[in-house]
């Protein structure tokens, strides 16, 4: 028998021995935190799928589902509930537990939190975060395909993967230098218009429509202070971007000397000099 062939079987006598390492395998392959206990993994031949059935340690039990604070228990909700978790190879797998309610003094009765999904989601972190990266990197129809989820769950998974991640970091701190464009989809009866940054090339902010409302709705959450800080806003030659764009920043930075320079401009405190210094703003074309 050859070293690798020992090993194998070594190993399968030990996974069906005690099933330790059966559990401690399929925890780490549906993203399973260590902390959560795995009561059991059966093949559930109704759905052709492996189930993983887990609980909450105590200290990680009874948090609200979308601030994380520790809560009194409403009620036990509607039973045992199952995660869709990442494919292991052709077989599906889901996480299963009970989702009891509690009751958040901010958020009222919501079901609690569990470490291993998002709140109100049907599907692991691990499998969000999966269909999230996807959709960056290749069309829908293929991750409806490589997934196995429907054309409007991947949309809801990277909705709530974009809003969980701009919790967790602001998308306009630190920008200097942005690029103002619109796109058009849908054979050009539709537009985005998007801002990104130059010095990161990350896309920070889109909007469907191409007029001077949806632009000025950037710079509303952008805010005066973050306003301040722009140096550079790139952009191609339709002038109601130039008017909106150095409209919105003048208002919000107060710079009210503007020396003229075709269709941008470059807005000054008592300065002429370019490169702009610290307090100016300049706009250039595209």
């Amino acid at each position: 028998m050859s070293g690798l062939a020992f090993r194998c079987r070594k190993l399968e006598v030990k996974r069906w021995s005690n099933g330790v390492l059966n559990k401690k395998v399929w925890a780490q392959a549906a993203g399973v935190e260590p902390g959560v206990v795995i009561e059991r993994v059966e093949f559930d031949e109704s759905v052709e799928a492996v189930v993983l059935s887990c609980r909450l340690r105590r200290r990680q039990a009874g948090r609200c589902g979308r601030c994380g604070r520790r809560s009194p228990g409403y009620d036990q909700g509607e039973g045992r509930r199952r995660w869709r978790a990442l494919d292991a190879g052709t077989l599906r797998v889901f996480v299963e537990a009970d989702a009891p309610r509690v009751h958040c003094i901010d958020h009222g009765v919501t079901v609690h939190a569990v470490p291993w999904a998002r709140h109100d989601a049907g599907h692991t972190r691990a499998f969000d975060d999966q269909v999230a990266w996807l959709v960056t990197h290749t069309s829908k129809t293929a991750v409806v395909e490589l997934m196995r989820v429907a054309w409007r769950t991947v949309g809801a998974i990277a909705a709530r993967v974009v809003a969980d991640a701009r919790q967790a970091r602001d998308p306009f701190d630190g920008l200097v230098r942005i690029g103002i464009d619109e796109i058009s989809y849908r054979r050009g009866h539709k537009y985005l218009m998007v801002v990104v940054d130059h010095d990161s090339g990350r896309l920070v902010w889109a909007a469907a429509g191409h007029d001077r409302k949806t632009l000025q709705q950037f710079f509303d959450l952008l805010g005066p202070a973050r306003a301040a800080r722009i140096r550079l806003i790139s952009a191609d030659a339709a002038e109601w971007i130039a008017d909106t764009a150095l409209a919105a920043v003048l208002a919000m930075t107060g710079v009210r000397d503007v020396a003229a320079g075709g269709p941008w401009t470059l807005a000054r405190c008592g300065c002429s000099s370019r490169p702009t210094p610290p307090g100016c703003i300049a706009l250039i074309t595209g």
